[in-house]
């Protein structure tokens, strides 16, 4: 087959924002800037299930609004994304600002199509579902103008599809790890070793723990299978409550400082400095090694593969998902990207830049997808 390619950007520009709230798009001040202005009482990154961040994305909005010349106000908001605990709660957060129609999609092809609805969300076992969501937005009654805004949550909805292609995200993410440890700890890195502490950490049981951030989680790993911390010890403190938070992780691996390689070391400091600086990306050279993994896993195979090693060797665009955002972005409704991937590994450094890489969000994939329109 002929493959159909684009980036996200042909129908989000740069009208995007990744987990550092520091917009891309240039007449939009980030939160570093204008924190005050924001509603914040200190300079802080809120995580997205927080009330917080949607006063953030609504001052955003209305900087967009703004810059694009709109004098009307937004009266309405969409939101698509693909997990009903974070992207529902964003949502639903936003909701609190603007009226607000959500879908929560995933492709579960095992199951019969399912459409169900919790409160002003709609969510469905099928991305093709997006066009049941747009009936339903058009026969609301909802101005598809310049008056609306469109909110598109990236991972594993406008790219990776979850249920779909999902996979190859978890893919990249998974090999950053493995190469910051190889990094570290050369010889030493025992593979075996690391699954058996990543794969059940990465589980919702461990998430009061580990944060479900993937920062804090590498992190872990790496001092278990450095030996700073060692896994019976680990297991036998998260069962007995003796280490609860990261933090308290953090500072009985200070205290063993003297078991630390100077790589080790480097790499504690670095994670534990970013923790007391409520830093929510702590471990950067992780997470520059995950844009990588990322990257090149973009549109790599020829136009002859199949469907079935495109969806399983690289990330894809959603098509029913561009092709929605696109229709409304040429009816006028403002198009903004949101994701909790971190900059650091959505973002090419300054010499990535100078050698050719790409932001995600304008970095070429192959598109699949059903048609909704």
């Amino acid at each position: 087959m002929t493959w159909r390619r684009g980036v996200l950007a042909d129908f989000m520009g740069d009208a995007i924002v990744y987990r550092n709230l520091e917009p891309l798009h240039p007449d939009v001040p980030g939160l570093r800037e204008a924190w005050r202005s924001y509603g914040l009482d200190h300079y802080y990154i809120p995580r997205k299930t927080s009330p917080p961040y949607a006063t953030v994305l609504l001052r955003f909005l209305q900087h967009l609004q703004r810059a694009r010349g709109v004098a009307a106000p937004l009266q309405q908001a969409l939101f698509i994304g693909d997990t009903l605990m974070n992207d529902g709660t964003a949502a639903q957060n936003l909701a609190q600002h603007l009226p607000m129609l959500g879908f929560i999609g995933a492709d579960r092809t095992s199951e019969p199509e399912r459409i169900e609805m919790h409160g002003d969300l709609m969510v469905a076992n099928r991305w093709s579902a997006l066009h049941t969501f747009l009936a339903r937005v058009q026969a609301a009654g909802v101005p598809l103008d310049e008056r609306t805004a469109l909110l598109l949550d990236l991972d594993k909805t406008c790219l990776g599809a979850r249920g779909r292609n999902d996979a190859v995200i978890d893919a990249a993410r998974v090999a950053a790890v493995q190469r910051t440890m190889r990094s570290t700890l050369g010889d030493a890195f025992d593979l075996a070793a690391f699954r058996a502490v990543y794969d059940p950490l990465n589980q919702p049981t461990y998430h009061p723990f580990t944060g479900d951030n993937q920062d804090y989680l590498a992190y872990i790993c790496l001092m278990v299978v450095g030996g700073v911390y060692p896994a019976e010890e680990l297991w036998r403190d998260l069962q007995t409550g003796d280490v609860t938070t990261i933090e308290g992780f953090a500072d009985r691996c200070e205290a063993r400082r003297e078991r630390m390689t100077p790589g080790l070391q480097a790499a504690h400091r670095e994670v534990r400095e970013g923790i007391a600086a409520e830093d929510p990306t702590p471990f950067k050279a992780f997470r520059r090694r995950e844009y990588l993994e990322t990257v090149g896993r973009m549109d790599t195979l020829p136009d002859d593969a199949s469907v079935e090693d495109v969806l399983a060797h690289e990330i894809v665009i959603t098509a029913e998902v561009a092709d929605l955002a696109s229709h409304l972005a040429t009816q006028g409704v403002l198009v903004f990207g949101i994701s909790d991937k971190p900059d650091e590994a959505s973002l090419p450094t300054r010499e990535q830049a100078a050698a050719g890489c790409q932001p995600l969000h304008r970095t070429p994939m192959k598109v699949y997808g059903a048609a909704v329109l």
